[in-house]
């Protein structure tokens, strides 16, 4: 009786130890959960912005239903670069775990970003790869992104004056966009008469490009980027030159609806659209979601120029050849509005791929 009662009282023990052992386990696979996460941007003029914001508080959402974040803490507004160190600050002071910049500037955020990276937050640079100790750079290939629709424009084109609108002179998306176009127009009996900046603006894009058509009036192309390929077409079509210059776009609704209303007018119209996903921010926030619980970033799948890109695929290449395929999905049967970008948000299972397995 004696040995059955002793056997009784360790059979307990053991159970409580391993209830206790248990409870341990679940408040390490706990601790620090909800992450407070950061988002430094600093500029909102634009459709493609203003997106990645919704996104981003969207796919934020999923993640505060199943407790493992806060809501996001946001620091958004039109600033230069010192104000941007100074949103990055606010972030850290706020004691964020994790900060996803989106950075102005290719090197002057590189030793605040250290800083916080010393502080022990994580910090992920979106779409613009920066060389900072211990940032990890998720996004596009903007190199690859602007080539496509770069080799596209030499290859139809072959020879003739062209101009160029570029984004922010100086960003890193931009300058590694512009390094991609003149790559491609190498080979080619391509001229370029004037680049101009349009500042990544619809508006601004088609003023410049208005100036454009009344200084060359006999121009064969031009190539630009995002929001101010609308703004360059919708200049085209006010000034109605003949023949239309050759021209490149960008994948968002209303350039799809004067993509059509070009191919109405003139069967013979082309152009290429090349989406540049605001997406690209809800899936670097995904990946912080899971380094923030510990995961291990496979190394072997890092690229880029300093060697630490997470590089995301693009998502979408429209072309003359699937332009009907785009319109009725996005336009006739999706009824998306004028500013919606294509996107491509990645999924929890798809974004496993970057990260060592269990």
């Amino acid at each position: 009786m004696k040995k059955f009662q002793k056997l009784l009282a360790l059979f307990a023990v053991v159970v409580m130890l391993a209830g206790l052992m248990a409870a341990c386990q679940s408040q390490e696979e706990e601790v620090g959960t909800p992450f407070t996460i950061g988002i430094s941007n600093p500029f909102i003029t634009s459709e493609y912005r203003t997106q990645m914001i919704d996104e981003l508080i969207e796919t934020n959402a999923e993640y505060m239903e199943k407790g493992l974040t806060n809501e996001l803490v946001i620091e958004s507004f039109n600033t230069d670069v010192a104000g941007q160190i100074e949103q990055i600050e606010n972030l850290m002071n706020q004691g964020v775990d994790a900060i996803l910049v989106n950075p102005g500037d290719a090197v002057a955020l590189n030793s605040i970003l250290e800083e916080a990276v010393q502080a022990g937050i994580l910090v992920l640079s979106i779409d613009q790869e920066i060389e900072a100790e211990g940032v990890i750079n998720v996004g596009h290939d903007q190199y690859e992104w602007a080539q496509i629709s770069a080799d596209w424009f030499a290859e139809k084109l072959q020879t003739g004056d062209v101009v160029l609108i570029e984004g922010f002179i100086g960003h890193p998306a931009n300058e590694l966009r512009m390094s991609a176009v003149y790559d491609a127009f190498e080979g080619y009996d391509i001229n370029v008469l004037a680049s101009e900046s349009g500042f990544w603006d619809e508006a601004t894009g088609q003023q410049v490009m208005s100036n454009f058509l009344a200084a060359y009036p006999n121009l064969n192309g031009y190539w630009t980027q995002d929001g101010m390929a609308i703004g360059a077409l919708e200049a085209v079509i006010a000034a109605n030159p003949d023949p239309a210059p050759l021209g490149v776009g960008e994948a968002r609704v209303k350039f799809l609806k004067l993509w059509k209303e070009m191919l109405d007018a003139n069967p013979d119209f082309e152009t290429i659209a090349v989406a540049n996903a605001p997406g690209v921010n809800s899936t670097a926030l995904r990946i912080a979601v899971e380094l923030l619980q510990g995961r291990e970033l496979d190394e072997s799948k890092l690229a880029g120029q300093f060697g630490y890109q997470i590089v995301i695929p693009i998502p979408v290449v429209i072309t003359p050849e699937n332009f009907d395929e785009m319109y009725n999905t996005y336009v006739v049967e999706g009824g998306f509005p004028d500013s919606y970008l294509m996107s491509g948000i990645m999924t929890e299972e798809e974004i496993q791929q970057f990260f060592v397995g269990d």
